[in-house]
């Protein structure tokens, strides 16, 4: 029996970046909110309708006491080790990305969960010459045991689609932007906009060569869609590719600087691997309506 009627919905990761931005929206617009995270529990002011909930993907136990106290109708499923730290320890990244995966997957089985919305990674596409738009009917090369996870997990959720009938869909997320980020390996995706407003002068490192192309999306607009993957009534596919902005990194540094004469973009010269430089996302954004805010607006309005 379950311990309240209000049905709820469950954010794995929900105190990460994008898991942070997301439980906010949707409490925002109504929800009741189940913030699931590895990390102890911070109290904070009561919010009537949210819930941080400590619990480790790979206990089991703790997880079906979870869907046993709550009723669960939907899953944003955003917790995993990244990208960087997955390289480091491939043992632990494959026990949370893969096994705490399947542990939930299999909950929301069992449980009947209406719908579950995985936030993956356009990393699952591997790297694409320049010019090629990538769509989602492109192959799917990943470079990195991350992508390879998160293609592995679409690969489950479609066979729980078809075995089970779980309403899996997959959304295909690329290079996210935004204050927060408490990245150590791409620090600059925060500050480009945490340091917009500094008195004092400042460095931001840019790993790219000036000519390349990168694909962003800010932290809000991944928010708005997997908000909008959760509450439709329907949806016409399972795979998605998340709308973003194609920037070439010596306009990032034009627009940063002269929104601050005080900061300094220093940039490397690296190339975009790993992820495609040209995407289709018209699937996503013909179906649902939806229009990102490009990132140079974003900057242009930061106070």
């Amino acid at each position: 029996m379950h311990s309240e009627e209000q049905k709820s919905v469950l954010v794995s990761g929900g105190r990460g970046f994008i898991g942070h931005a997301t439980v906010k929206l949707l409490q925002r617009s109504g929800y009741r909110v189940l913030s699931l995270d590895l990390g102890t529990v911070i109290q904070t002011q009561p919010v009537t309708n949210s819930q941080q909930i400590q619990c480790d993907l790979e206990d089991v136990g703790r997880l079906q006491d979870v869907f046993e106290r709550n009723r669960i109708s939907g899953i944003i499923h955003l917790a995993a080790i990244l990208p960087t730290a997955a390289q480091r320890n491939p043992l632990l990244a494959t026990q949370v990305n893969i096994s705490g995966t399947v542990n939930l997957l299999e909950m929301a089985r069992r449980f009947r969960v209406e719908r579950f919305v995985f936030g993956s990674s356009l990393s699952i596409y591997g790297t694409y010459p320049a010019e090629h738009v990538v769509s989602e009917g492109d192959a799917t090369v990943p470079e990195d045991l991350y992508g390879a996870a998160k293609l592995y997990v679409e690969q489950m959720g479609r066979a729980y689609r078809e075995s089970y009938g779980l309403d899996f869909i997959s959304l295909r997320i690329g290079r996210v932007v935004g204050p927060g980020t408490n990245s150590m390996s791409s620090a600059w995706r925060s500050e480009i906009f945490e340091l917009l407003t500094t008195d004092h002068p400042a460095e931001i490192c840019v790993p790219y060569r000036p000519s390349e192309r990168i694909l962003v999306v800010h932290v809000d607009d991944v928010a708005q869609m997997l908000l909008a993957l959760l509450s439709a009534s329907s949806t016409k596919q399972t795979i998605y590719n998340a709308p973003c902005s194609a920037i070439v990194v010596e306009d990032l540094k034009r627009v940063v600087v002269h929104r601050n004469p005080r900061l300094t973009l220093r940039l490397g010269q690296g190339i975009p691997v790993g992820n495609p430089r040209a995407l289709d996302f018209s699937r996503f954004e013909n179906e649902f309506d939806f229009k990102i805010v490009p990132i140079f607006d974003r900057l242009r309005k930061v106070n």
